[in-house]
């Protein structure tokens, strides 16, 4: 028997269905694949498994027992562990990352309330040991890089002994080499049994990892792939139609936007130099923690260059907020919307209308008072424009997809005009289709200058125009790649 068996699940929002008939089946010791646009709803079944929603119709069975978890805490206990996308319940600032691997064994009353702080420690470090994770346990939670929290999250799910462990994008925020680790651990819990149900666009994970690949599309499971799996019917299967991997065609670009001269991010650091011209697509790529997110807010104005100088559009910038910076011209979408983009939900603020509006009140309402009308109409455009997925301009931005999410924190710089756009992995947690629909929206500007960090050489390939790494905090020439027609330069 399975060790899950889901049959003709069903849930909906209103009108609107977001599981039509679900079917599945997940063995003991198996890694299945889970595949689907932004929308698909994956993310509606995965929380109806983690007990955050109730399915309305259909039968689920766990371990051959009638399982409908009202919440985490009853999931977790059945033995169903879900490392969600976002980590911002994982830990809070004002804690260590100690405190944060064992939050919920303190809060459930798992280890003793008069731990010493040294006997916390220690039991933190053999959680991440066994988990094999390089973690920060001393660090302030609040002050770790995405990554990092990612990986908190994991580890804490490794070490609930699961019978299931769901990951959501769990590669999302990985280096490849710690993306290769957590693989690693993969293997050795399905050779103990464990299932895995991995939610994952990048292909290349589940090449690596995916015993069997199943394909969602409005509501339904709609193709099921086991090894080898074919990802082009897959993908095809997934957005419904062929998807081309089309490179950019090169096009004119005009005088520069961005220029930085003799640019050091740290005093150690080799400097660099560094052009964007409008009309240009330039991307960034290297691996977590070599400085990329640092350079896009040293541009931004949240960090500062040890040394060099900075010139937009020819004159001299040095932003001393990002306030100054957006006023200057320059916008930017940070790494983790989650944080930095989207108001809490409940918030005044957290419609997309009003995501879309919130760095241009001050603008659109100069005397303070705020009408609805530009909003919604700014918020329609974004609908037609980028295709989100939403029922209204007025929905909130957390009752999208993560893919409509991302969509809508892009939209919020396209809504006026700039001369530079930063975007710090845009594409994380997007599905194919939405990406392709992210790069044309990127690419149809030519009034501006575009900068985009991405740890992914496959995503760098498909929207930029020039290709740069950055290593130790320094830009470093590329070799030219003879089989695409992209100039693959140094500056």
């Amino acid at each position: 028997m399975p060790l899950l068996h889901i049959e003709n699940l069903t849930h909906s929002f209103g009108a609107t269905r977001a599981l039509v008939g679900i079917d599945l089946k997940v063995e003991r010791g198996e890694i299945v694949a889970l595949m689907g646009a932004n929308g698909a709803g994956k993310s509606t079944l995965v929380k109806i498994l983690s007990g955050v929603l109730t399915a309305d119709g259909g039968t689920i069975a766990l371990k051959e027992r009638p399982f409908a978890p009202k919440t985490p805490h009853e999931a977790a206990g059945a033995g169903i562990a879900t490392v969600h996308q976002s980590t911002d319940i994982v830990g809070v600032p004002g804690l260590t990352v100690a405190d944060a691997l064992l939050l919920h064994r303190i809060a459930e009353h798992r280890t003793s309330l008069f731990v010493s702080r040294s006997g916390l420690r220690r039991e933190a470090k053999a959680l991440i040991d066994a988990a094999g994770f390089s973690l920060p346990l001393d660090r302030d939670f609040g002050e770790l890089a995405a990554a990092e929290r990612q990986l908190v999250a994991i580890a804490r799910a490794l070490a609930d002994k699961a019978d299931l462990l769901i990951l959501d994008e769990p590669t999302a925020s990985l280096s490849s080499e710690e993306s290769q680790r957590l693989f690693d651990i993969l293997r050795r819990l399905r050779a103990q049994g464990i299932a895995v149900l991995y939610i994952s666009h990048r292909t290349a994970d589940l090449q690596a990892i995916a015993d069997r690949a199943l394909v969602m599309r409005g509501g339904r499971i709609v193709a099921s792939f086991s090894r080898p799996i074919d990802f082009s019917s897959a993908i095809q299967s997934m957005i419904g139609r062929r998807l081309d991997a089309v490179r950019p065609d090169a096009r004119p670009v005009g005088n520069p936007v961005l220029e930085i001269r003799n640019g050091q991010l740290a005093a150690t650091s080799v400097p660099f130099d560094l052009t964007v011209k409008q009309g240009e697509v330039v991307a960034i790529t290297g691996p977590i923690g070599a400085g990329k997110s640092r350079l896009l807010s040293a541009i931004f104005g949240v960090g500062r260059f040890a040394c060099g100088e900075m010139f937009l559009d020819g004159r001299p910038y040095r932003p001393r907020s990002p306030a100054e910076a957006i006023a200057a011209g320059v916008s930017m979408a940070a790494e983790d919307r989650h944080r930095s983009s989207l108001m809490p939900a409940g918030w005044p603020g957290h419609s997309l209308a009003a995501t879309i509006s919130l760095p241009h009140l001050t603008k659109w309402y100069r005397k303070g008072f705020l009408f609805g009308n530009r909003e919604r109409r700014e918020a329609n455009r974004a609908i037609s424009r980028f295709g989100i997925k939403a029922s209204d301009p007025l929905a909130s931005v957390w009752s999208l997809s993560g893919g409509n999410q991302q969509k809508a924190v892009i939209a919020r710089w396209e809504a006026e005009p700039s001369r530079l756009l930063l975007l710090d992995e845009p594409f994380q947690g997007v599905d194919v289709g939405a990406r392709r629909e992210i790069v044309e929206a990127i690419r149809v500007r030519t009034d501006r200058a575009t900068l985009i960090a991405t740890s992914d050489p496959e995503e760098a390939y498909e929207v930029a125009d020039r290709i740069l790494t950055i290593d130790r905090h320094a830009l470093l020439p590329t070799a030219a790649d003879p089989t695409t027609n992209l100039a693959i330069t140094g500056t």
